[in-house]
């Protein structure tokens, strides 16, 4: 593309025109679903010794002591472990009766407390090849069970020492039997499991611990599970400056044309886009980017378009891609009405999240 004026009046700055997550339609085979099953980029680094207690919440650091020693106590041999076969784990040897004392811990808090990073670093700190350990959300959970099948799923997960899984969706009744049957089989082949939640709807306060509900709904699995209470304001706000006010749709416009690897997208378009894209490809679909550029952004019109842009959302997060946006803050994306319902933690992590990548995004004005 030359670099002559674009439709909206900008001088673009780079030879070549912006990404536009529109035009892209990724298609994700089963096998990466279970290939991609290990912390997110963001938490690559994450390591105990880089989580830093809350030094007024005592908590945060006898989680950290907890889980350290969960971890060390998973290095013996699994005996699904031995014989993997492909990565469906065919062929592998009848695992025996998981012992009696706890094989799963439960991080119980409000969100921005840092329970990822420790889920994560408990996944980077347990002595076991990175195939034989899996990480993911419940809805990348849920996704895999969607495509290998349930019992594949259980073949492919049985032969792991560990699992983690972020975000268990408490607010889903049919997805948490289905999810609460599999742990029960991966528990029953020797898998130990550590699991993060949100809280369920009718709860007051977003930042309510959840621990109660997340063993009554795992029902028998409950317990594998020791509960780890971890207490503590959202880190993203402590000490850090207010989300930037939204910039207009020219600046927008010529920092995406300026910065390699950025998209640029209306976001009333980019919204109906989600729509025809399965939440599982989301983090494809987000593949190689290097900034996000929203001009025009608006009220979510419903429920449904809102708990899309959630996982988008998530995975932007993951991935520290920063977020540029024109139009309306991103802490006014929700209704009011949606914020007083049962996803309401899910809005309120997603406010989190954009307004942390918005943060990250001003560099790409001010540069």
């Amino acid at each position: 593309m030359s670099s002559s004026t674009t439709a909206s009046g900008v001088d673009p700055i780079a030879d070549a025109a912006p990404l536009s997550l529109c035009a892209r339609e990724p298609h994700v085979p089963a096998d990466r679903l279970v290939a991609e099953m290990v912390p997110p980029p963001r938490f690559d680094s994450v390591r105990f010794s880089t989580y830093i207690p809350d030094p007024n919440q005592p908590s945060q650091t006898e989680a950290v002591q907890v889980l350290e020693s969960f971890a060390a106590g998973l290095g013996g041999a699994h005996a699904t472990g031995a014989g993997r076969r492909g990565f469906l784990g065919l062929g592998r040897a009848k695992a025996p009766k998981t012992p009696a004392c706890p094989r799963g811990v439960y991080l119980d808090g409000g969100y921005g407390v840092g329970k990822t990073h420790l889920l994560a670093s408990l996944w980077h700190a347990t002595p076991a090849e990175p195939s034989l350990k899996a990480f993911g959300t419940f809805v990348e959970l849920t996704n895999l069970v969607g495509a290998l099948g349930f019992q594949q799923t259980v073949q492919t997960l049985s032969g792991h020492r560990l699992l983690c899984i972020d975000e268990f969706e408490l607010d889903d009744p049919g997805d948490t039997v289905l999810v609460s049957t599999l742990l029960g089989k991966l528990v029953d082949a020797g898998v130990a499991l550590a699991a993060t939640s949100n809280t369920l709807p009718g709860k007051l306060g977003e930042g309510r611990f959840a621990a109660a509900d997340f063993l009554r709904e795992i029902q028998g699995l409950s317990a594998h599970f020791r509960a780890l209470r971890i207490d503590g304001e959202d880190y993203r706000h402590r000490g850090l400056p207010e989300a930037p006010k939204p910039y207009s749709d020219e600046q927008v416009t010529k920092a995406a044309y300026a910065t390699p690897g950025a998209s640029l997208d209306d976001f009333p378009h980019l919204l109906d886009h989600l729509a025809r894209v399965h939440p599982s490809r989301y983090g494809a679909l987000t593949d190689g980017l290097k900034a996000v550029c929203l001009t025009g952004v608006t009220p979510i019109p419903d429920q449904s378009t809102a708990l899309r842009l959630v996982v988008l959302a998530d995975r932007l997060y993951d991935r520290e891609v920063p977020m540029l946006a024109s139009g309306l803050p991103f802490d006014q994306l929700f209704s009011e009405e949606m914020l007083k319902g049962g996803y309401r933690k899910k809005y309120f992590r997603a406010i989190s999240r954009l307004t942390a990548l918005a943060r990250d995004a001003k560099r790409l004005v001010e540069s």
